[in-house]
């Protein structure tokens, strides 16, 4: 097998080498290609792959190329991970979004859309390429905003393609670590779209269509060790208990959006730009300690600087309060590494796989369109993923998913077409903007902030 990362320079890449190692003859790996635009970063980061392979005796080859070509040349599969206008970009949509008492975040809303501007057409790029040179490759697209990303494929034709989200699981991954129940024996049932899903079931022991077992949600929602000990904490507790309902943390910006807004406001630096100094600080000193020549030093270095993004994730929503993150029970709770090669691995052994995916709706949400592209849980086989029915779904939740869906399907076409109009009307009809003067205003300051990335727009 040739499996390839576009974006193989992103500071999570070397995330995944320990769980190819662990599938590796399951697989039949032989070829790990990283891909990368940016050559000096991709020497760095592929450097710590390398290096992690290595010292985990992989029996596969780290390649590293800056040709897309030959990295995606008769590929298996391929991981897209990419970020056009890099962390700088991101940092640039927040402020225009805050300038304008938007919220700025890089998947929901304003700065949602500008970075889905910059990332689709550039992934559909990818993908033509995927179909002249490795026509039976499977694709999963981990580029923000996953879930739009995905539907302005979809709609453009491309097949096998589906969006990657280590969200999708939360839930999941949540119960398995609090109870000490391996991932494998948990299943939820989840629903909604990329960062906007709630999960309304978590089963342990579940027969193979996720019924029976035992039913462990409402009572993990009642304890307050649980509620601290995750991202729930970050919830009203009325809102929690009317919805009953683990929910995804991106919600917390339409549930919490004033205050939410407040505190980014509030802060000296968006997290964009905090993510571009973090970054900025990680390459500086890789290249420090020479982390080419002397890995070990690289990783320690790596390590530090993870943890210290990691720690601030979502602080604006915790006041301050340390993030509290669970050790996991098992090897199988990978994050997006485990999303992407879990599915590969049942594709490619026909070993079924239960995860959460953005993935056409084919019936089964009731109410979304069958080509809706919906955050779901999947049961992946040789034939790729297959959504589980959910049925009804409460009606504040539907009608929520129906107004963004809205939105992501406007974003898509207005983004293909590169279309001004199409772009106003999509930001007009997204909750957390509402006005079309605004959204007008708002795409054409984000066209012409990235006029060097998304050409001209009629």
């Amino acid at each position: 097998m040739k499996l390839t990362v576009i974006g193989g320079a992103g500071v999570r890449t070397p995330r995944i080498i320990p769980s190819l190692v662990r599938r590796a003859a399951r697989l039949n790996l032989q070829e790990l290609w990283l891909m990368d635009i940016d050559g000096a970063k991709l020497e760095l980061i592929g450097g710590l792959c390398k290096a992690l392979a290595a010292q985990q005796n992989a029996p596969f080859k780290v390649i590293l190329t800056t040709d897309a070509r030959e990295a995606i040349r008769s590929a298996n599969h391929i991981i897209t991970t990419i970020r056009p206008g890099f962390e700088q970009g991101r940092a640039i949509d927040e402020r225009i979004a805050f300038k304008h008492g938007v919220l700025g975040q890089e998947t929901t809303g304003a700065g949602g859309f500008a970075m889905a501007m910059r990332s689709l057409p550039a992934i559909l790029d990818y993908c033509r390429l995927a179909q002249q040179l490795a026509p039976g490759a499977w694709i999963y697209n981990f580029t923000n905003p996953a879930g739009l990303v995905a539907q302005g494929l979809h709609d453009a034709g491309v097949p096998r393609v589906f969006g990657i989200c280590d969200s999708a699981n939360g839930a999941q991954n949540a119960a398995s670590r609090y109870l000490g129940v391996p991932l494998r024996r948990v299943r939820h049932e989840v629903f909604g779209l990329n960062h906007l899903s709630w999960t309304r079931s978590v089963r342990i022991d579940p027969d193979a269509d996720g019924k029976g077992g035992e039913e462990v949600l409402p009572a993990l929602l009642a304890d307050p060790k649980f509620i601290q000990a995750t991202h729930m904490s970050m919830f009203d507790p009325d809102l929690r208990e009317s919805l009953g309902m683990f929910l995804n943390e991106y919600l917390h910006y339409f549930y919490h959006r004033d205050e939410a807004l407040a505190a980014l406001l509030a802060k000296p630096e968006t997290r964009g730009e905090e993510v571009l100094r973090l970054t900025s600080e990680l390459l500086d000193r890789l290249r420090e300690v020479d982390a080419v020549r002397h890995p070990a030093e690289g990783l320690a270095v790596y390590q530090d600087v993870m943890g210290k993004r990691s720690a601030t994730y979502m602080a604006h929503a915790r006041h301050g309060a340390p993030r509290t993150q669970m050790a996991p029970v098992a090897e199988d709770d990978e994050g997006y590494a485990g999303v992407a090669l879990g599915c590969v691995e049942a594709i490619a052994t026909g070993v079924p796989h239960f995860t959460g995916l953005n993935v056409p709706n084919q019936g089964a949400i009731a109410g979304m369109r069958d080509d809706d592209v919906v955050e779901i849980g999947c049961v992946v086989d040789a034939n790729g993923p297959h959504p589980q029915p959910i049925g009804d779904v409460p009606e504040g939740q539907y009608l929520l998913m129906r107004d963004v869906k809205r939105y992501e399907r406007l974003a898509a076409q207005a983004i293909l077409q590169r279309s001004r109009k199409l772009a106003a009307e999509a930001l007009a009809a997204h909750p957390l903007i509402g006005s079309y003067p605004l959204a007008k205003t708002l795409v054409n300051e984000f066209i012409e902030a990235h006029k060097d990335i998304v050409g001209t727009w009629n």
